[in-house]
């Protein structure tokens, strides 16, 4: 962006107020204007950017940002302006954040869209935004302050707390509950049906209807075209503060705890359980009626067959502890050496009989 452009933006910070709202400690100008966010390479005078990885210290040298967040053990440039902090990564994101703050990057529509269809039951909160073509069905409650994006559908019953962000094409089944400050990215699903079917003598299967509910609880954001599924009877809960990726699958029944964090196409089948700050890289899998440990992670591709009770790192399919599996692919690599060596000791062998046989026939 040119300078011309940057004086006619109407949102900006000083120094001084960022140095306020990251809790850092300054060195250089506080008087100096900010009006943006980018990565280092990129950043204009202008705007605001941040060093994590010290891999990357030499771009110190080369960048034309305003100011930089870095870590407090990170060595400072001459001419150049900082904030320091514990964690330079959340600084920027605490100042990203207050530009799109500033800015409402939701939606360009203000309040509810004359487009959106709202059942005359729904109770709406205040300040509310619903996007165009959204339905918000009988008895649905919606908290103060969410913002609903277009075509999104809030089923019978539904509740939803406040602070809530719901983007295009999610849907929200009928009476599932969202706690306060959940986000859903565009095509998440609460509430579909679990997968469920009796298989009678014939080989035909009749469907076993889902009358349970989704509970997510507060702070909980659900990636983009993933699906957790209504439980049978009960409930299907994601604890408070957890982070699901895209494209995961959570059965029926499925219970997280708290501040899980789910990688995208991970698969958990019914009635699983985890405890509270599970890890699951991407792709990993866990079959029906398992229970995982507090903080254990387990590692992309993982496959979980059996219930883990001790807390820790798991890989591979089935999972066994990440100590372990690291051994198994060492030995796999040598596989071919191994097997060398066996059919070279197998010739040994069959030689010393064959001179065996032969001394004792002499």
């Amino acid at each position: 962006m040119s300078d011309s452009e940057f004086s006619n933006h109407r949102i900006s910070f000083t120094l001084e107020e960022l140095c306020k709202l990251t809790h850092a400690q300054l060195y250089g100008n506080p008087d100096l204007r900010i009006y943006g966010v980018d990565g280092l390479e990129t950043a204009t005078s202008k705007e605001a950017s941040f060093l994590s990885n010290m891999r990357y210290r030499e771009l110190l040298f080369k960048t034309h940002a305003g100011v930089i967040c870095v870590g407090k053990d990170t060595p400072l440039v001459e001419g150049k302006n900082f904030l320091i902090t514990e964690n330079p990564s959340i600084a920027f994101q605490q100042i990203a954040e207050a530009f799109l703050r500033s800015t409402n990057h939701f939606t360009g529509f203000e309040g509810i869209h004359p487009t959106a269809v709202i059942h005359e039951t729904a109770s709406i909160g205040k300040h509310v935004q619903i996007g165009p073509y959204t339905v918000i069905d009988q008895g649905a409650v919606i908290g103060d302050y969410t913002q609903i994006g277009p075509f999104v559908s809030v089923g019978p019953g539904v509740s939803i707390g406040t602070h809530c962000q719901l983007f295009t094409h999610s849907t929200v089944r009928e009476r599932c509950s969202l706690g306060h400050r959940v986000i859903l990215q565009p095509g998440a699903v609460i509430g579909s049906c679990g997968f469920g079917y009796v298989t009678d003598s014939n080989g035909c299967h009749t469907k076993l209807e889902q009358l349970g509910t989704v509970v997510i609880e507060d702070d909980v954001e659900i990636g983009a075209n993933t699906t957790i599924d209504r439980a049978r009877f009960k409930q299907t809960r994601i604890g408070r503060g957890s982070k699901i990726d895209n494209l995961v699958q959570i059965g029926h029944n499925v219970s997280l705890g708290e501040h899980n964090i789910i990688v995208s196409q991970t698969g958990i089948a019914g009635s699983s359980k985890t405890g509270r700050n599970v890890v699951m890289g991407g792709q990993a899998g866990v079959v029906g009626h398992v229970e995982i440990a507090d903080f254990v992670m387990i590692a992309t591709r993982g496959g979980v067959s059996k219930s883990i009770n001790k807390t820790g790192k798991y890989a591979g399919s089935p999972v066994v502890p990440l100590v372990d599996h690291n051994k198994q692919q060492v030995h796999s690599r040598k596989l071919t050496e191994h097997v060398k060596k066996i059919e070279e000791l197998e010739k040994r062998l069959s030689a010393l009989e064959t001179l065996h046989q032969t001394c004792f026939k002499s």
